[in-house]
């Protein structure tokens, strides 16, 4: 076994200065890095696109990050947070804006980070042909697909969370208007696909490839033919070619499930030991990341450094530490209906989630809303026997902003799970991998049994609401509706979310309304948060 203080290694990444703005899209202003002195050589463009990475790498660090959004808006998680904590979380889960009329800014952090990421990529694309490449055509192609696989990841992000957003493809401060959806759809799908026509075939950690980009063309490709109940997406990518997209991925080679799923997740595959902790952790980058953003400890203060995992201090034990398990905030608390639906056989169950009865931990919620007895195991701060972070341990400025875990966007199962969902002629096989990793037996590969798949395979790790939204908002919205009891503040108490809540909103969050007010009517706010 690998002791984990020695195992991860920090990946030191080359950041842009960025100041504040007060334009409407609240892009960057230009820099001596962002002129027209430095876009000409090859060099430039490379710390560019780390640039570019970056930006994309900060979409999380401010507002609720996408990966707790996505939780806290399924049937897997509630809100959770503390007792004296804004009611911010609770707002987003219900669906309901009556909790806590105050928050209508609750994803304004979200709405700005993915606006300075993109202003970014696109002053790169503007830039392309100012640069000497030295005749090296492939270099070049290799640079534009990623800026513009990061682009079409940004703004897919934003289409399921906002839906009309501001199309901006070139740099600007304008007070630009929503887009429609499909104009919006078709940039992303142009994006992927000169991706897959132009992208690296080089597996390489933290960059993207054109097999990221062909397997990310097959979720958006589910989305949207899924919740706009389309044949196709946008008319230029059928089911026929998402699936191929898919299949020339498992093709490659170059991906595999990891033998004990387990293993995929750092606080699930370690235990205390010593001083440290011992793990069978696969490590960031093991065969089964297709891609994933990645996160580093050197966050600092200073604005120098903001490279570490903001949002995993959320996802922690509300101000206490059970080693492997580190301190956080308490948000996410899990549904017991979730841990209920994994048979006993599953190994994914103890793998996923803490049951903190189940593991015997001597939990204080006094200070805890939305307690469920059950939280996160996939991501959490770590912390070692000694109550320490494991991230400050290695050097971490603090254990809020410099955990280091990488969030996964891309798992090969999920590969698997969309092939075997788009009708592939090894479907059953490709599913019952998924399954037998788990220690479960066959089942028949059908839409039903994959989705209930999908649950359980992908738990935790912000993609259960959109397997539901994707069904339909009616789905969504039974699968989402409960009344239950939680403890808040050792406390019982009633929790309610209305399934009318998600119809009223189509499963859309509310515009930063202070974006909405500054652009003089050209934003309009979504339906059921007016």
């Amino acid at each position: 076994m690998k002791n984990l203080n020695k195992y991860l290694l920090v990946l030191m990444v080359t950041v842009f200065g960025v100041s504040c703005t007060d334009d409407f899209l609240d892009t960057e202003p230009k820099t001596t890095l962002t002129d027209d002195s430095f876009y000409q050589t090859k060099e430039h463009a490379e710390l560019a696109i780390v640039g570019c990475y970056d930006g994309v790498q900060q979409l999380y660090a401010s507002g609720v990050a996408f990966p707790i959004l996505s939780e806290v808006l399924s049937d897997n998680c509630f809100g959770g947070t503390g007792k004296d904590d804004a009611y911010n979380y609770r707002v987003l889960d219900e669906f309901d804006l009556s909790v806590s009329p105050g928050e209508v800014n609750v994803l304004n952090g979200n709405w700005v980070a993915y606006y300075k990421a993109i202003y970014r990529i696109n002053v790169l694309l503007q830039k392309m042909d100012q640069i000497n490449w030295e005749g090296d055509e492939t270099y070049r192609n290799h640079i534009e697909a990623q800026a513009r696989f990061l682009r079409a990841y940004c703004y897919f992000d934003m289409v399921r969370i906002w839906e009309k957003v501001p199309l901006v493809t070139e740099p600007t401060t304008d007070n630009v208007p929503q887009a429609e959806v499909d104009d919006i759809y078709i940039q992303i799908t142009q994006d992927l696909l000169f991706t897959v026509e132009n992208g690296s075939e080089t597996i390489e950690p933290g960059r993207v490839n054109k097999w990221v980009a062909k397997a990310y063309l097959a979720r958006v490709f589910l989305f949207y033919t899924g919740y706009y109940g389309s044949s196709d997406l946008v008319g230029l990518v059928s089911k026929a070619e998402a699936l191929q997209g898919l299949e020339d991925v498992i093709g490659r080679g170059a991906y595999d499930l990891i033998e004990e799923f387990k293993n995929l997740w750092p606080a699930a595959s370690s235990v205390p030991d010593g001083e440290g902790l011992s793990t069978t952790y696969a490590g960031k980058d093991n065969a089964e990341t297709v891609f994933a953003i990645k996160y580093n400890i050197t966050s600092d203060y200073d604005g120098g450094n903001t490279d570490g995992n903001h949002w995993l201090v959320l996802l922690g034990f509300r101000g206490q530490t059970f080693s492997p398990y580190g301190t956080g905030w308490g948000a996410c608390t899990v549904n017991p209906d979730l841990y209920a639906v994994y048979s006993a056989e599953d190994t994914r169950k103890e793998a996923s989630i803490i049951s903190i009865d189940g593991e015997g931990l001597d939990y204080d919620n006094a200070s805890h809303r939305e307690y469920t007895g059950y939280t996160g195991k996939k991501y959490i701060p770590l912390a070692n026997p000694d109550g320490s972070d494991v991230a400050v341990a290695n050097g971490g400025f603090d254990f809020q902003i410099g955990q280091y875990q990488d969030y996964v966007v891309m798992r090969y199962a999920d590969v698997l799970l969309m092939a075997a969902e788009l009708g592939s002629a090894n479907a059953q096989s490709y599913f019952d991998e998924v399954r037998g990793r788990a220690g479960l037996t066959s089942l028949p590969a059908t839409f039903h049994n994959i989705m209930k798949e999908r649950r359980l395979e992908f738990a935790l790790e912000g993609i259960r609401y959109w397997d539901l939204l994707r069904q339909g908002v009616n789905v969504a919205a039974e699968a989402i509706a409960v009344d239950t009891k939680v403890m808040n503040a050792g406390e019982e108490a009633d929790k309610s979310i209305l399934g009318v809540n998600v119809l009223k909103t189509r499963g859309f969050q509310m515009i930063p309304q202070n974006h909405v007010t500054r652009s003089s009517g050209v934003l309009i706010q979504n339906a059921g948060w007016e």
